[in-house]
Protein backbone atom coordinates (compact mmCIF):
# COMPACT_ATOMS: atom_id res chain seq x y z
CA UNK A 1 0.00 0.00 0.00
CA UNK A 2 3.02 2.15 0.73
CA UNK A 3 4.64 1.56 -2.65
CA UNK A 4 1.15 2.67 -4.35
CA UNK A 5 0.92 5.90 -2.45
CA UNK A 6 4.27 7.02 -3.41
CA UNK A 7 3.77 5.97 -6.97
CA UNK A 8 0.28 7.66 -7.13
CA UNK A 9 1.63 11.01 -5.21
CA UNK A 10 4.42 10.55 -7.52
CA UNK A 11 2.22 10.46 -11.16
CA UNK A 12 0.54 13.46 -9.80
CA UNK A 13 3.53 15.47 -9.37
CA UNK A 14 4.88 14.36 -12.28
CA UNK A 15 1.78 15.45 -14.49
CA UNK A 16 2.18 18.89 -12.77
CA UNK A 17 6.30 19.60 -13.28
CA UNK A 18 6.02 18.59 -16.96
CA UNK A 19 5.84 22.55 -17.70
CA UNK A 20 8.80 23.02 -15.96
CA UNK A 21 12.02 23.38 -17.65
CA UNK A 22 14.04 20.05 -18.10
CA UNK A 23 16.61 18.38 -20.18
CA UNK A 24 15.77 17.67 -24.06
CA UNK A 25 15.35 14.48 -23.90
CA UNK A 26 14.22 14.29 -27.77
CA UNK A 27 17.04 15.75 -28.96
CA UNK A 28 19.25 13.54 -27.03
CA UNK A 29 17.51 10.29 -28.00
CA UNK A 30 17.30 11.31 -31.19
CA UNK A 31 21.23 10.48 -32.00
CA UNK A 32 20.37 6.82 -31.75
CA UNK A 33 21.26 5.89 -35.39
CA UNK A 34 17.77 4.52 -37.02
CA UNK A 35 18.95 1.68 -37.84
CA UNK A 36 20.57 0.66 -35.01
CA UNK A 37 18.61 -2.43 -35.40
CA UNK A 38 19.90 -3.70 -38.52
CA UNK A 39 22.73 -6.12 -38.67
CA UNK A 40 25.76 -4.96 -41.20
CA UNK A 41 29.52 -5.65 -41.60
CA UNK A 42 31.13 -4.53 -39.35
CA UNK A 43 34.68 -5.84 -40.04
CA UNK A 44 35.97 -7.98 -42.99
CA UNK A 45 39.37 -10.03 -43.87
CA UNK A 46 40.93 -11.45 -46.43
CA UNK A 47 43.31 -14.84 -45.43
CA UNK A 48 44.22 -18.19 -46.48
CA UNK A 49 41.46 -17.99 -49.59
CA UNK A 50 38.67 -17.16 -47.89
CA UNK A 51 36.60 -13.83 -46.78
CA UNK A 52 35.60 -13.59 -43.10
CA UNK A 53 33.15 -10.85 -42.12
CA UNK A 54 31.44 -9.71 -38.81
CA UNK A 55 28.35 -8.16 -38.59
CA UNK A 56 27.05 -6.10 -35.63
CA UNK A 57 24.02 -4.07 -35.26
CA UNK A 58 24.57 -0.71 -37.21
CA UNK A 59 27.83 -2.25 -38.45
CA UNK A 60 30.08 -1.02 -35.80
CA UNK A 61 30.96 -2.24 -32.21
CA UNK A 62 30.14 -0.09 -29.22
CA UNK A 63 31.10 -0.04 -25.51
CA UNK A 64 28.75 -2.74 -24.26
CA UNK A 65 27.19 -5.66 -25.10
CA UNK A 66 27.25 -6.61 -29.19
CA UNK A 67 25.77 -9.63 -30.49
CA UNK A 68 27.84 -11.04 -33.31
CA UNK A 69 27.21 -12.90 -36.92
CA UNK A 70 30.31 -14.35 -38.34
CA UNK A 71 29.91 -14.95 -42.32
CA UNK A 72 32.82 -17.55 -43.79
CA UNK A 73 32.63 -17.74 -47.84
CA UNK A 74 35.16 -18.77 -50.08
CA UNK A 75 37.25 -16.11 -51.60
CA UNK A 76 37.84 -17.58 -54.97
CA UNK A 77 34.00 -18.80 -55.64
CA UNK A 78 31.75 -16.40 -52.66
CA UNK A 79 30.06 -19.68 -51.98
CA UNK A 80 29.98 -20.58 -48.18
CA UNK A 81 33.00 -22.26 -47.19
CA UNK A 82 31.86 -25.50 -44.54
CA UNK A 83 33.51 -24.47 -41.57
CA UNK A 84 33.79 -26.24 -38.03
CA UNK A 85 34.71 -24.89 -34.51
CA UNK A 86 34.75 -21.09 -35.43
CA UNK A 87 36.21 -20.04 -32.15
CA UNK A 88 35.93 -15.42 -31.39
CA UNK A 89 38.92 -13.68 -29.32
CA UNK A 90 38.62 -10.06 -28.65
CA UNK A 91 41.57 -8.54 -27.21
CA UNK A 92 42.08 -5.28 -26.04
CA UNK A 93 46.18 -4.08 -26.03
CA UNK A 94 46.67 -1.52 -23.15
CA UNK A 95 49.68 0.56 -22.10
CA UNK A 96 52.78 -0.92 -22.09
CA UNK A 97 51.44 -3.73 -24.00
CA UNK A 98 49.24 -5.43 -21.64
CA UNK A 99 46.71 -7.68 -23.22
CA UNK A 100 43.25 -8.53 -22.04
CA UNK A 101 40.17 -9.49 -22.87
CA UNK A 102 36.28 -9.43 -22.31
CA UNK A 103 32.89 -11.17 -21.46
CA UNK A 104 32.49 -12.86 -25.06
CA UNK A 105 31.41 -15.95 -26.81
CA UNK A 106 34.48 -17.80 -27.29
CA UNK A 107 32.72 -21.04 -29.46
CA UNK A 108 30.48 -19.30 -32.19
CA UNK A 109 26.90 -21.35 -32.67
CA UNK A 110 25.75 -21.90 -36.04
CA UNK A 111 22.36 -20.70 -37.27
CA UNK A 112 21.76 -23.15 -40.44
CA UNK A 113 18.69 -21.62 -41.20
CA UNK A 114 20.50 -18.14 -41.24
CA UNK A 115 23.83 -19.55 -42.63
CA UNK A 116 25.83 -17.53 -39.83
CA UNK A 117 27.67 -18.10 -36.74
CA UNK A 118 26.19 -16.08 -33.90
CA UNK A 119 27.69 -14.88 -30.37
CA UNK A 120 28.22 -11.78 -28.53
CA UNK A 121 31.14 -9.67 -26.95
CA UNK A 122 30.99 -7.28 -24.00
CA UNK A 123 33.45 -4.47 -25.32
CA UNK A 124 34.38 -2.71 -21.92
CA UNK A 125 35.82 0.16 -23.02
CA UNK A 126 36.07 2.25 -26.51
CA UNK A 127 39.19 2.15 -28.56
CA UNK A 128 41.35 5.28 -27.95
CA UNK A 129 44.99 6.32 -27.64
CA UNK A 130 45.51 3.92 -24.09
CA UNK A 131 44.11 0.93 -25.87
CA UNK A 132 42.76 -0.54 -28.60
CA UNK A 133 41.07 -3.82 -30.00
CA UNK A 134 41.45 -6.28 -32.33
CA UNK A 135 39.41 -9.83 -33.00
CA UNK A 136 41.05 -13.29 -33.12
CA UNK A 137 38.92 -15.45 -35.86
CA UNK A 138 39.77 -19.23 -35.55
CA UNK A 139 37.99 -22.39 -37.96
CA UNK A 140 38.50 -25.58 -38.95
CA UNK A 141 37.97 -26.44 -43.09
CA UNK A 142 39.16 -29.60 -44.77
CA UNK A 143 41.01 -30.87 -41.53
CA UNK A 144 42.99 -27.27 -41.87
CA UNK A 145 43.51 -24.74 -38.74
CA UNK A 146 43.10 -21.09 -40.22
CA UNK A 147 43.65 -18.46 -37.87
CA UNK A 148 42.80 -14.19 -38.37
CA UNK A 149 43.83 -11.01 -36.55
CA UNK A 150 42.15 -7.81 -37.43
CA UNK A 151 41.98 -4.44 -36.16
CA UNK A 152 39.14 -2.62 -34.91
CA UNK A 153 37.33 0.13 -33.55
CA UNK A 154 34.92 0.41 -30.80
CA UNK A 155 32.87 3.41 -30.33
CA UNK A 156 30.73 5.27 -27.70
CA UNK A 157 27.62 3.64 -27.48
CA UNK A 158 25.12 6.17 -28.56
CA UNK A 159 22.15 4.39 -26.89
CA UNK A 160 22.09 4.84 -23.38
CA UNK A 161 19.58 2.03 -22.89
CA UNK A 162 22.45 -0.10 -23.50
CA UNK A 163 25.10 0.93 -20.60
CA UNK A 164 27.04 -0.77 -18.42
CA UNK A 165 28.34 -0.89 -15.07
CA UNK A 166 31.30 -3.04 -13.59
CA UNK A 167 32.08 -3.55 -9.89
CA UNK A 168 33.65 -5.57 -7.17
CA UNK A 169 30.93 -7.23 -4.84
CA UNK A 170 31.39 -7.78 -1.09
CA UNK A 171 32.65 -11.25 -1.93
CA UNK A 172 35.71 -9.38 -3.47
CA UNK A 173 34.80 -10.22 -6.84
CA UNK A 174 34.47 -8.29 -10.12
CA UNK A 175 31.44 -8.50 -12.09
CA UNK A 176 30.32 -6.87 -15.07
CA UNK A 177 26.49 -6.13 -16.11
CA UNK A 178 25.25 -5.30 -19.34
CA UNK A 179 22.20 -3.92 -20.61
CA UNK A 180 21.02 -6.04 -23.52
CA UNK A 181 17.37 -5.21 -24.30
CA UNK A 182 15.18 -3.21 -25.26
CA UNK A 183 16.98 -1.37 -27.77
CA UNK A 184 13.71 1.07 -27.92
CA UNK A 185 12.17 1.18 -24.80
CA UNK A 186 8.34 2.30 -24.75
CA UNK A 187 6.09 4.18 -22.10
CA UNK A 188 4.73 1.13 -21.04
CA UNK A 189 5.94 -2.49 -19.44
CA UNK A 190 9.24 -3.74 -21.25
CA UNK A 191 11.32 -6.56 -20.99
CA UNK A 192 14.34 -6.08 -19.54
CA UNK A 193 17.27 -8.15 -20.65
CA UNK A 194 20.68 -8.25 -19.12
CA UNK A 195 24.04 -9.93 -19.02
CA UNK A 196 26.04 -10.68 -15.14
CA UNK A 197 29.79 -11.36 -16.15
CA UNK A 198 32.14 -12.38 -13.41
CA UNK A 199 36.36 -12.17 -13.82
CA UNK A 200 37.95 -15.20 -14.31
CA UNK A 201 41.83 -15.17 -13.47
CA UNK A 202 42.70 -18.27 -14.44
CA UNK A 203 42.99 -17.67 -17.81
CA UNK A 204 43.61 -13.73 -18.25
CA UNK A 205 43.25 -14.34 -22.05
CA UNK A 206 40.65 -16.41 -23.66
CA UNK A 207 38.72 -16.63 -20.42
CA UNK A 208 38.04 -13.34 -18.83
CA UNK A 209 35.17 -13.51 -17.68
CA UNK A 210 32.53 -16.02 -17.68
CA UNK A 211 28.75 -16.01 -17.34
CA UNK A 212 27.67 -15.57 -13.82
CA UNK A 213 24.75 -17.93 -12.85
CA UNK A 214 22.13 -18.18 -10.41
CA UNK A 215 22.04 -14.37 -9.48
CA UNK A 216 18.58 -12.30 -8.56
CA UNK A 217 18.60 -8.84 -9.62
CA UNK A 218 16.19 -6.94 -7.19
CA UNK A 219 14.73 -3.97 -9.56
CA UNK A 220 14.10 -0.48 -8.32
CA UNK A 221 13.33 1.62 -11.55
CA UNK A 222 13.25 5.73 -10.59
CA UNK A 223 13.42 9.26 -12.29
CA UNK A 224 16.12 10.54 -10.15
CA UNK A 225 15.85 14.48 -12.06
CA UNK A 226 14.55 17.02 -9.23
CA UNK A 227 11.85 17.95 -10.87
CA UNK A 228 10.45 14.13 -11.17
CA UNK A 229 11.26 13.10 -7.15
CA UNK A 230 12.67 10.19 -7.71
CA UNK A 231 9.31 8.29 -8.31
CA UNK A 232 9.14 5.01 -9.04
CA UNK A 233 6.61 2.74 -11.32
CA UNK A 234 4.68 -0.29 -10.49
CA UNK A 235 4.60 -3.91 -11.93
CA UNK A 236 8.21 -4.11 -12.34
CA UNK A 237 9.87 -7.75 -12.06
CA UNK A 238 13.09 -8.66 -11.05
CA UNK A 239 15.66 -10.29 -13.22
CA UNK A 240 16.51 -13.68 -12.89
CA UNK A 241 18.55 -16.10 -14.95
CA UNK A 242 16.82 -17.85 -18.03
CA UNK A 243 18.34 -21.02 -20.43
CA UNK A 244 20.11 -17.64 -22.60
CA UNK A 245 22.38 -17.22 -20.06
CA UNK A 246 20.95 -14.13 -19.99
CA UNK A 247 19.08 -12.16 -16.93
CA UNK A 248 15.25 -11.21 -17.53
CA UNK A 249 12.53 -9.20 -16.03
CA UNK A 250 10.49 -5.76 -16.50
CA UNK A 251 10.45 -2.80 -16.17
CA UNK A 252 7.69 0.14 -16.74
CA UNK A 253 8.75 2.96 -17.52
CA UNK A 254 5.84 5.43 -17.38
CA UNK A 255 7.30 8.37 -18.94
CA UNK A 256 10.01 9.10 -21.53
CA UNK A 257 12.73 10.86 -19.60
CA UNK A 258 16.09 10.41 -17.65
CA UNK A 259 16.05 6.87 -15.45
CA UNK A 260 17.60 5.06 -13.06
CA UNK A 261 17.94 1.20 -12.81
CA UNK A 262 18.52 0.34 -9.15
CA UNK A 263 19.31 -2.98 -8.11
CA UNK A 264 20.51 -5.08 -5.50
CA UNK A 265 22.54 -8.07 -6.52
CA UNK A 266 22.05 -11.25 -4.90
CA UNK A 267 23.70 -14.61 -5.00
CA UNK A 268 22.13 -18.73 -5.01
CA UNK A 269 21.47 -18.36 -1.37
CA UNK A 270 20.10 -15.06 -0.77
CA UNK A 271 22.89 -12.98 0.48
CA UNK A 272 23.91 -9.21 -1.34
CA UNK A 273 26.74 -9.07 -3.50
CA UNK A 274 26.31 -5.62 -4.11
CA UNK A 275 23.40 -2.84 -3.75
CA UNK A 276 21.32 -1.08 -0.97
CA UNK A 277 18.03 -0.22 -0.97
CA UNK A 278 16.33 3.52 -2.43
CA UNK A 279 14.75 5.24 0.13
CA UNK A 280 10.89 5.44 -0.63
CA UNK A 281 10.82 8.72 0.40
CA UNK A 282 8.98 11.52 -2.32
CA UNK A 283 11.82 14.38 -3.09
CA UNK A 284 10.53 17.28 -5.66
CA UNK A 285 13.08 19.37 -6.38
CA UNK A 286 16.04 17.16 -4.78
CA UNK A 287 17.74 14.40 -6.86
CA UNK A 288 17.07 10.97 -5.91
CA UNK A 289 19.00 8.59 -3.84
CA UNK A 290 20.38 6.16 -5.85
CA UNK A 291 21.38 2.17 -5.21
CA UNK A 292 24.65 1.32 -4.47
CA UNK A 293 24.36 -0.68 -7.69
CA UNK A 294 22.88 0.95 -10.54
CA UNK A 295 22.31 1.95 -14.18
CA UNK A 296 21.34 5.11 -15.94
CA UNK A 297 19.03 4.58 -19.11
CA UNK A 298 17.70 7.57 -21.30
CA UNK A 299 14.92 7.46 -24.40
Amino acid sequence: MKKLLFFLGAVCFAALSCTKEKTDYEGITDTVPPGHTVFKEAATIHSGGYDISIEALNGAFYKGYNEIRVKITNSATSVTAEVAGITFLPINTGAGGVTGSCPHQYELAYKPDSNYYSGYSVFTSESDADGNWALDIGFTHDNQTFTAKLPITVQEQPNKNLNMTAFTGKDDEQYIITLVAPLRPKVAENKLIAGIYRLNGTDPSRLAYTEAGGYTLLLDPRMPEPSMGNHSSPNNVDLTQQSDGLYHGVVNYTMTGNWTLNFIMLNADGRIVKGTEVPMDFTPGVEGVKSELYIDVLF
